[in-house]
């Protein structure tokens, strides 16, 4: 994978200590660079639709994209935020069937595209990717688990914006005094997270910063008071 747009070999990347696929033998790494389309997508492009049929594969190698299921009302749901060197579309693209979601752009981002059939061919070829295609299956499912637990145990919004912010700042950089999540979204995009509403977020956020749990600086969080969030959380 490549992590700057002017870049096209995984030799340049800078994930390669735990991206999907980056630690393959030489042998598989020059199929894989064989069958690999990257491309650079701007701000709030379309990777997939959901129900649309499988197309293959999405490997994000910079930026952000966020994946959404919709009601046919029209509500849309934010299930995650998938970060550099992670995949999307594999469940789809393994089994056939239909993708789950929608898959769109929250920054500029880098995206290496491999067709299914391209993919399954190379699976058969060198099954020591399995394991990476395990890792991220597994990764998927405890998300999705930790996103039904936010939407579905909680019953405060207080309560369900604390387990978001815990979840996300599982893969932020932290500092010895805080912990900084980089918040793409917007307060009614969060809400969308949390299947609530812009206004109840506004009001929930400003109280959190008046009990100096969170500060904002643009779109950094930073959580002051780790150990109180935790405890609002429920968890």
């Amino acid at each position: 994978m490549t992590n700057a747009s002017q870049h096209s070999s995984c030799e340049s990347c800078t994930l390669k200590e735990n991206g999907f696929l980056c630690h393959l033998s030489p042998m598989a790494a020059k199929e894989f660079e064989s069958i690999k389309v990257p491309s650079p997508y701007p701000e709030g492009s379309i990777l997939f639709l959901e129900n649309e049929r499988a197309r293959g594969v999405f490997l994000v190698c910079s930026g952000k994209v966020k994946l959404s299921v919709s009601s046919k009302a029209g509500k849309t749901l934010i299930l995650q935020i998938v970060q550099p060197g992670e995949v999307i579309g594999l469940s789809a693209s393994m089994s056939g069937a239909p993708y789950e979601v929608t898959a769109e752009t929250l920054h500029p981002a880098q995206i290496v595209f491999i067709s299914r059939e391209d993919f399954l061919r190379f699976l058969q070829r060198f099954p020591e990717a399995y394991c990476a295609v395990t890792q991220q299956l597994n990764l998927q499912y405890g998300r999705a688990c930790a996103q039904l637990r936010t939407i579905g145990l909680s019953t405060t919004a207080h309560e369900k914006l604390a387990r978001l912010f815990l979840n996300w700042s599982s893969n932020e950089k932290r500092s010895p005094e805080t912990d900084q999540i980089k918040v793409p979204l917007t307060h009614e995009q969060i809400a969308a997270c949390l299947g609530s509403t812009r206004e109840t977020v506004t009001r929930t956020l400003s109280d959190f910063k008046n009990r100096h749990l969170v500060t904002l600086k643009g779109t950094t969080v930073m959580i002051s008071d780790r150990s109180a969030l935790v405890a609002m959380s429920g968890e």
